[in-house]
This record gives C-alpha cells, sequence and structure tokens, in this order.
C-alpha cells in the first residue's frame, strides 16, 4: 500500500513538474513575440535595414527560443507601423505595434489585426525624428575620429575587438564630461541617432523617473508600496516600501532566476497580472535579489499614485526626458500602459550620456533641479542587502564599483544590462562611458570593468 501511494505521488509531482512547463504553442509564442518586438522597434525605433535586424537582433540571443525564431514569415507594415509574425505552422499571429516616443507594444496572444486600431496612443509627434543636436556638451570630438590621445585611441580600438571578452560586438562608445564628448564611435551603420535596446540599464532610467516623482513630492521612498492588489488587511506584501523595490530586496518569489519574466517580455503579458501577483518568500528588506519585478512594481507604484493613464504614460517624457534633450529615446510599455522599465527601453549613447550628465550635476539641468539634489548620493550607497562579493555592490537600481574593485575609483557606479549595455558614472573624475554592443549569449561578454579601467589609464598618462 505504501509503495501504492509512494508511486501516485512521483507520478503527481512528475504531473505538476510537466503542467509547470510552457507547452511548445506558448515557447513558439513567445520566440514570435520576440521577433515581432524587436523587428518592430528596429525598425521604427532604430531605422534599422531587415540585414541589420537579423545580424544584430535575432542572432546570438537567448538559448530558449533562439532556435525558434521564425525565418522568412515575418509582415512589417510600414504604412500602419507595425509588425506581424506567425507561428504554428501559420495558425497563429503575433502582432507588434509601434506608438510616438512610447516605440513598440505587444498584443497579447489572441489578438487579430483588428485590436491594433485599440492601441493606446497619447503622443501625435516622433521627436525622434530630427538630427541630435549635440547639447548640452560645448565641444565634441568628431564621431569616428581620433581624440589626439594614442592610449585612448588604442583602447577605444581594443573595444571593437574581442580584447574585452570573447563574445563581444560592440555597437558603440562614448566618453564625456558634462562640458565635453571626448570620444565617440560607431560601428558601420550607426549614427548617434541609433537606438538599440537598453535591456537592463532601463533599471537606471526607471530609478531617475522615480527620482523625478520624489523631487516632485509625488512620492517618497519610504513609503510603502501601497499596491492595489496587496491591500487585503492580511497581506504582508503591505510592508514591502518603494525603497525595498529600488533595492532589490523585495522579498517576493521570483523564481528561481529573477530576471527572467518571459511572459512580459516576449509574451504578451502583463505587469500588473504577473509582477503584481507573487507571494513573498522573506521578509522585505533581508534579501538581495535581482529580479525585474521588483523594477516593474517600483514603475508600478508611481502609476496608482497618478490621476489618470495618460498623466502617467507622459510623466517621464514631461518631467525627465524632454527636461534633459533624451529625444531620441523610447519608454517601452505592456499593452494596458505600464512601462516595462526593467528592460525595454531603446535609446542612444549621447541620450544614456545625458543622464549621465544629470547624475553628474547632482539632479540639475540649467538651473532647474530635475532630480533631488542628493539623488546620486542615495543611489550610490549600498543596500542593507547585498549582491555576493565576487559581484559587483547594489545602490537603489545601480552597480557600485566600491571597494570590491581597488582598479577603479570607489564612486564608481553603473548602469548594466544584456549583451553588453554600460553607462559607467565616475563623479570624482567627472566623467561618464557608455558602451552599447550586441555580446553573443552563452560566451564571455565585454567587461565594462576592463574597459573603463583603462579608459582612466588612457585619460591620466595620455597626451591630448
Amino acid at each position: 500500500m505504501m509503495k501504492h501511494i509512494m508511486s501516485m505521488l512521483t507520478l503527481t509531482g512528475l504531473a505538476l513538474t510537466a503542467q509547470a512547463e510552457e507547452t511548445e504553442t506558448t515557447l513558439n509564442a513567445y520566440a514570435a513575440g520576440y521577433q515581432a518586438n524587436f523587428t518592430c522597434s528596429a525598425t521604427f525605433n532604430g531605422g534599422k535595414s531587415e540585414e541589420q535586424i537579423y545580424e544584430d537582433e535575432l542572432t546570438g540571443i537567448y538559448a530558449l527560443i533562439a532556435d525558434r525564431i521564425p525565418t522568412g514569415d515575418v509582415a512589417v507594415n510600414s504604412a500602419a507601423k507595425f509588425v506581424a509574425v506567425n507561428y504554428d505552422n501559420g495558425e497563429r499571429t503575433r502582432y507588434s505595434v509601434w506608438r510616438p516616443r512610447l516605440g513598440c507594444v505587444d498584443l497579447p496572444v489572441g489578438a487579430t489585426q483588428q485590436d491594433i486600431d485599440k492601441v493606446y496612443k497619447p503622443f501625435s509627434e516622433n521627436t525622434a525624428s530630427a538630427k541630435d543636436s549635440g547639447q548640452p556638451w560645448q565641444q565634441r570630438n568628431g564621431v569616428n575620429e581620433a581624440t589626439g590621445n594614442d592610449k585612448l585611441d588604442k583602447v577605444i580600438q581594443q573595444a571593437f575587438s574581442k580584447h574585452y571578452g570573447e563574445g563581444a560586438r560592440t555597437s558603440a562608445v562614448l566618453i564625456a564630461t558634462p562640458d565635453k564628448i571626448i570620444a565617440e564611435h560607431y560601428k558601420p551603420g550607426f549614427t548617434p541617432e541609433t537606438a538599440q535596446r537598453t535591456w537592463s540599464v532601463a533599471k537606471s532610467i526607471g530609478a531617475s523617473v522615480i527620482g523625478a516623482a520624489v523631487q516632485q513630492e509625488l512620492l517618497s521612498i519610504d513609503q510603502p508600496a501601497g499596491l492595489n492588489n496587496w491591500s487585503h488587511p492580511l497581506d504582508p506584501r503591505q510592508h514591502i516600501t518603494l525603497e525595498n523595490l529600488l533595492h532589490m530586496a523585495s522579498g517576493l518569489d521570483s523564481n528561481q532566476a529573477g530576471n527572467r519574466t518571459d511572459r512580459v517580455y516576449m509574451g504578451g503579458g502583463l505587469v500588473s497580472d504577473t509582477a503584481t501577483e507573487t507571494a513573498l518568500e522573506v521578509e522585505p528588506g533581508t534579501r538581495w535579489k535581482y529580479a525585474n519585478n521588483d523594477t516593474m512594481l517600483a514603475l508600478r507604484v508611481l502609476r496608482e499614485a497618478m490621476p489618470s493613464e495618460a498623466a502617467y504614460v507622459k510623466f517621464p517624457y514631461q518631467s525627465l526626458l524632454d527636461k534633459i534633450g533624451m529625444q531620441h529615446t523610447f519608454l517601452e510599455t505592456d499593452w494596458q500602459s505600464d512601462f516595462i522599465l526593467s528592460s525595454q527601453v531603446w535609446t542612444t549613447s549621447r541620450d544614456l550620456a545625458r543622464l549621465g550628465v544629470l547624475h553628474l550635476q547632482n539632479g540639475q539641468w540649467q538651473g532647474e533641479q530635475i532630480l533631488p539634489a542628493d539623488w546620486l548620493q542615495y543611489i550610490s550607497t549600498p543596500a542593507p542587502a547585498q549582491p555576493p562579493e565576487n559581484a559587483p555592490g547594489y545602490g537603489a537600481q545601480w552597480w557600485l564599483y566600491n571597494e570590491r574593485f581597488p582598479e577603479l575609483p570607489d564612486d564608481t557606479i553603473a548602469a548594466r544590462g544584456n549583451r553588453g549595455q554600460f553607462l559607467v558614472i565616475i563623479p570624482s573624475e567627472n566623467l561618464i562611458v557608455v558602451r552599447r554592443g550586441y555580446d553573443l549569449a552563452g560566451k564571455p561578454g565585454f567587461s565594462e570593468h576592463d574597459f573603463t579601467r583603462d579608459i582612466l589609464s588612457a585619460l591620466r598618462s595620455g597626451s591630448m
């Protein structure tokens, strides 16, 4: 009898395991959604050709869907600005729809072409069609030109090789102070107006949006998150604060790998019915765990503090991006207008550098205090719960290269993203380093630490 019970439990466990795995149709939907979104965003945000999209966006990617990406079954509607990708032998279709300023939004599985007209479009014009102004920099070294510092030029040349990582594929490098672009280089086919996906660099952009809301007294970092989904008197998630979310210390269950949020990123899922639904694993503030959901939830806190959908969607542009000239930046949302600011931002190297300048100026831009004056200090302060010792430290949605990395100044902070996206800020050197790439999954990626170290060495010892 006991043997029979154990056998039944084993079979039940196997069944539950099988149920927890995505079906073939779901995986195919993910792959089609990935291709639809990246084709849409690269086409209409980045102005890239079909060949560039295949080479940059659809190769060397996430193993779960890499071999499932359909080929030759993609329709780009340039007039209506949407992309359709068929899957499951043409039986089903995924759609990604472009909107001015907001980039592409993935429709849910089951949506039809007739649903495209229902997509919310709060902006009527696209500012990214204009040439980059080059402001606020008073001096700019020529694009793809030598700097006059032979050591620095060699470091930049190495950045476009495999020197800093076997899987490195660099698309752009920009080195700047608030006054001068010291160096600016792009791979062939790229310009200062070419936007590409930031991946998790978006988290630091999201923290900056939160900072703007704190400056306007719409939020305070120590307030309870207070989400509607957590409002029951018995719900322990009421104890999660906005600061817990910024510190990656919500304590929520985010699966084994908190950076895997496939249903939102590729499946057309919603922030409101995925990120808000998970339960606590540990007490808020006691554990650091890198989790996309924590970032999405922090922005959801702002969403629920705003009077309307339009006010929320326009807030990052009116309160941050437009004020500092980030005109080639697209903050993408889910289909109910929640920003996916854990990853889905498309922007240029110059726009990232502008965000760096804002932080070096302690949140001030042309006399206006956009972020709190102590925001740089806040995001650079180590959170109570920290990553393992072999990784950079963590502040508030920014990585910290403090005493753990003696070859860099202790005040070095960085926004870091998949496939080698980096925005490095060094306040003591008044320096910003941007590197963009399409690094290959499964191979050692670009080392931003070594690159930044070598830049500092060249600037200190080289002639200009």
